[in-house]
Formats: structure tokens, sequence, C-alpha cells
């Protein structure tokens, strides 16, 4: 209860801007030049009433070459200070803007790089839309903030410090009347700056949420155009940016009802003191030449209220953009590497051995319901293992907890000996290549997709992992061979293509344990007996476990797992298995019986 108190206390104000501190921090010295600008600045703008107020009781009050020398003077003072203002504030606008830049950029890094590291669990309540807008938008936003709103902010609080000192030196007591009048504008300021702040964050949610949705649907345009959804998808979308526009509306009305207080307010003061400083005059209280300083005065006084008020709106949209990109930044994912990691034994020459323990696993979003239940199976150095059984039985399960996307929560699972929760986990999964049912391709040319199995690869080792994946005549015979772009998702290929490229990157890497999770799949008769061969040979030397649902394709394994509701409920050969009449011999019926295709 504490802590979600505090968290909303400090949701409810600008205080959420201070956690963006360690990124502003690096860069001391870019803020102390824009600082030292910023006070020129700002000291050269006060400087320009007081040579005024010089210029007309001095130069306009008086008579003869005494007063042309004055007048003289102060005019040449008044282009100085001029000089001064301009190169002060062109050197303020390039370094707050270098700031605004640099922050941006090392801010969306540090968030994309934090969100790599996510395990899938963050990935299954976390649309990659949303985390997108959050990278675009809300950067923006706080680039605004950095490169304008907090010089912004500085330069009109020492104008308004400044100004509001000159007022009292000018007059005391009209400063006084009008300080009091401020006091009671800044209220309605602040609370409708308020407003601003959860309004300005509602909007920025319903663009995440349209930007959501638009990247799941422009993803699967094929499924959508196949039912004819389309008009729907754009009904939907047209729904979300409407809604988006709402929201975003009743933050711009609430902006203008402030900047409408807030200048009417100001200035209503302001020309009531104006009223009371031109009777003094009359009365000979006051001279002319000290009015015309108090007004210029007053009037940076007012245009620094009204600066920091339209600052202020900003920065609550920024607070708010700030909240959602430190929320990404404060999300700490379950499955870390070992704090003081153990290495992996030196490899054998015939692969990893790996062992389960009495595994039990709960995906966290469906906590009640076991994927696996009390599993335990030892693998031997260069066994192949295929993992049989129906749909929902947990074999991508089993591959997921091996390269430790998620961890169990109860037993074990060794790899070569070692606990994998002790392990790095560049190590864990740089020892394992996997193969995986939907074939994930770049978008760039061929030799680097395959080339992402092993970074440090040379042209060659590439190509002969290609060969290897009978991948190397269609990449020959597109138009660039292996510099040839791939497209998105890799739309220029058939799936049993895209298929043969991720067994190449597969085979690249080298791996002691070889996961292939339907990996011929998506290929016809003729690919998948030349891949089926190249994998034989890639089997040698290495441990191998395979899920598919073709049975022909695992009859030459040296073993077969069945399972089914998490459990192993059969181990054997294939024609141990058929001839024990169970849950294998059921699925081998269906698949190999007269009239059922076998591929």
């Amino acid at each position: 209860m504490t802590t979600t108190s505090s968290r909303q206390t400090e949701k409810g104000s600008l205080a959420v801007l201070r956690r963006l501190l360690p990124f502003l921090l690096p860069y001391k010295r870019q803020f102390l030049l824009a600082g030292i600008a910023l006070v020129m600045a700002a000291g050269a703008t006060l400087a320009i009433p007081y040579a005024f107020k010089q210029m007309i009781d001095l130069g306009f009050g008086g008579a003869g070459t005494s007063s042309r020398d004055h007048i003289d003077l102060y005019f040449i003072a008044l282009f100085g200070v001029a000089c001064v203002l301009a190169l002060a504030t062109a050197a303020r606008f390039y370094m707050v803007s270098w700031l605004g830049e640099r922050v941006t950029a090392d801010l969306r890094s540090a968030v994309y790089r934090h969100v790599v590291m996510q395990s899938p669990q963050f990935f299954e309540t976390t649309q990659t839309g949303e985390v997108l807008s959050r990278l675009t938008t809300d950067t923006t936003l706080i680039q605004s903030l950095v490169g304008t709103s907090i010089s912004m902010a500085l330069r009109n609080a020492l104008l308004f410090a400044g100004g509001l000192t000159m007022l009292f030196v000018t007059s005391i007591k009209l400063s006084s009347i009008i300080l009091v009048l401020l006091a009671v504008v800044v209220l309605p300021i602040v609370f409708f700056g308020r407003r601003v702040r959860r309004l300005s964050r509602d909007s920025q949610d319903r663009v995440a949420d349209a930007s959501a949705m638009a990247g799941e649907i422009l993803n699967a345009m094929p499924t959508v155009q196949a039912f004819t959804h389309e008009a729907e998808e754009s009904r939907r979308f047209g729904a979300s940016v409407e809604q988006a526009f709402r929201t975003a509306m009743q933050r711009i009305r609430a902006r203008s009802l402030l900047t409408v207080v807030a200048i009417l307010l100001v200035f209503g003061a302001i020309v009531f003191v104006l009223w009371l400083g031109a009777h003094a005059v009359i009365r000979g209280s006051m001279t002319g030449g000290e009015l015309g300083q108090f007004i210029l005065y007053a009037a940076i006084v007012a245009g620094a209220i009204g600066a920091l008020s339209e600052v202020l709106g900003e920065a609550q949209r920024a607070a708010g953009a700030a909240e959602r990109l430190l929320e990404l930044l404060s999300v700490e994912s379950p499955i870390q590497s070992a704090a003081n990691p153990r290495p992996l034994p030196p490899r054998a020459a015939n692969g990893a051995a790996v062992s389960l323990k009495n595994v039990t696993f709960h995906y966290p979003s469906r906590p009640q319901y076991a994927s696996l239940s009390g599993l335990s199976l030892d693998i031997q150095p260069g066994e192949t293992v295929a993992i049989v059984g129906p749909s929902g039985a947990g074999k991508t399960t089993l591959f997921q907890l091996l390269l430790r996307f998620y961890d169990p929560q109860q037993g074990a699972i060794l790899l070569d000996g070692v606990d994998i929760r002790q392990l790095d986990l560049g190590t864990l999964r740089n020892a394992i290549g996997v193969v995986p049912q939907e074939t994930v391709i770049f978008s760039a040319n061929a030799i680097d997709n395959i080339r992402y199995g092993r970074a440090d690869a040379s042209d060659e080792e590439v190509i002969a992992a290609a060969k290897m994946a009978a991948a190397h005549e269609f990449i020959e015979r597109l138009p660039e061979g292996y510099r040839s772009f791939l497209g998105e998702r890799g739309v220029r290929l058939s799936g049993g293509q895209r298929q043969r490229i991720a067994i190449a990157r597969a085979l690249l890497k080298n791996p002691p344990l070889l996961l292939l999770d339907e990996a011929t799949s998506a290929l016809d008769a003729e690919s998948e007996r030349l891949v089926q061969g190249a994998l034989e040979a890639a089997m040698m030397g290495r441990t191998t476990l395979v899920i598919a649902h073709r049975l022909a394709t695992v009859q030459s394994a040296d073993r077969i797992i069945v399972m089914e509701h998490g459990h192993i409920v059969e181990t054997g050969t294939h024609a141990s298995l058929v001839a024990r009449g169970g849950l294998y011999a059921s699925l081998a019926a269906l698949q190999f019986s007269p009239g059922m295709a076998t591929g």
C-alpha cells in the first residue's frame, strides 16, 4: 500500500521528471555552457529597460550638447546590449538543441536496449506497437522538454526574478501591489496545469493504442484480406484514432483555458498597476523614465509568467511521456544471468548432455494450468531424440525452458551437468541452435540473414551452411544472389525457402545442442528430402531434439518421447512404440493408414 501511494503521489507531480536526471548528468559541461549563455541573454534583456529609462530621463528630458552626448552614448550602449543578446541567445539555442537531441538519442537507446533484454513473459502482456509509440512519440516530447522547455523555463525564471527585483528598485509601492495580484494569478495556473498533465497522459495512451492496433493489423494483412476484413479493420482503427483525437482535444481545451486565464489575469493586474503609475507621474512622484522602465520590466515579468505557464503545459505533457518511458525502464526481467556464472565444461566431440529433473512449469499468463508437470528426462551426448504428441502436450514449452525464455517453478534443467540457471544467458544460448516452427526473416539480404547465426562468420562459412541446408541453389537464382534483399519478414521467399534460410542460420552457429521445432513443416516433398538429408548430416557430432507432427520425419531418431498434457507417456523407437499400441500407435495409424497423407 505504501509503495502504491508514494507512486501515485509522484505521478501526481512533476517529480517524475527528476528520474530523467541520470540521462542529463553525463552532459554537465554542455549544461554549464548553456547556463552561461542563458544568464548572459537574460542579463542583456534586463538591461534594456534601464537603457530606455536613461534615454528618456537624460536624453529626451535634457537639452544642449550634453543631452546629445548622452543620447548617442545610450543608443550605442543599447545596440551593444542587442549584440550580446543576439550572440548569447544563439549560443543558448545551439547548446540546448544539442542537449535535446543527445539526451533523446540516449533515452531511446536505453529503452530499446532494456526492452530487448526482457523475457517472453513481457511480450505476452505488452504490444510491440505500444513500445514503438513510446520510443517515437514519447521521446519526441522529452526532446522538446530538454531541448526547449527547460531552457525556456530557466530563461523566464531568470527574467521573472530579475524583472521583479528591478520593479521593486523602480517603485516599491507599485511592485508590492503587482506582486500580490500575481500571487493570486498563480493558483488557477497550478490547478489547470495538473489537469493538463493528466489529460496529456491519457492522450499519449490513446495514441499508443492506435499504433499498437495498426502494427498488429499491418503484420497480418494476408489474413485480413483473405477474410475480407479490410473495411472492418479500417473502421476499428478509425474509431481508435477518433478516441485519441477526442482525448487530445480535451487536453487542448484545457491548455487553451489555462492560457486565457493566465494572460487575462496577468495583464489585467499589470494594466491596473500601470494606471496607478500614470497617476504617480501626473502627481510628480515618479519620472517619465521611471514609468517607462517600470512598464518594460512589468512587460518582461508578465511575458515570463505567460511563457512559464506555456512551458508548464509542455512539461506536464513531457512528464506523462517520461512516466511511460520510465515504466518500461523499471520493468525487470525475471530471467537474469547468474550473478557469478559457471562455465560450461569443454565441448565434447559428440554434443551436449541434457537432463530435466522433475520439471513443473506454469506460464505466467495461465498459472492455473501446468504445461509441464513433474517431467524428468535424460538425453545423452550425440543422441537424437524426437518429441511427439498432440497440440498442447508441452513440446514447444520444453524448448522454451531449454533456451531459458522461462524458468520452471519446480525442478531443474542441466546442460552438461550444470544447472542452466547458473550459466550466463549468452553462454547458454550460444550453446543451442534452434530452428523455430515460425521462421523469422529480417529485412536484410540473404547473406546477412544467415550470418545472424554467427556474426563473425566469413562469407565462405555462410555459403557452406546454405549448401548444407539446401538453400544455396535458390539463393544463387535470386537477382543479386546472396546480396539480394529478402523483403520485410522475407516476403520475397516461399515458406520452404524461408525455412531453409533458418536452418542454414542454425547450422552456421554450429552448437552442441540443436533444437528443431517442425523444421521441415513448410517444405514441399522435394525440399523436405533435401533438407532432411542435410539435417541428418548436421546432427552428426551434436545432440538433437526434434519436435515433429509428421511422424515420417522422426522414424530414424534414436529415441522417441511421446508427450501428453505435460507428461511423458511413452518412450521408445518407432517400431517398439507402434507395437505397444498406445498413443504413438494411434497417431501413426492416423498418418500412415491407406488414403491418409503422410506429408
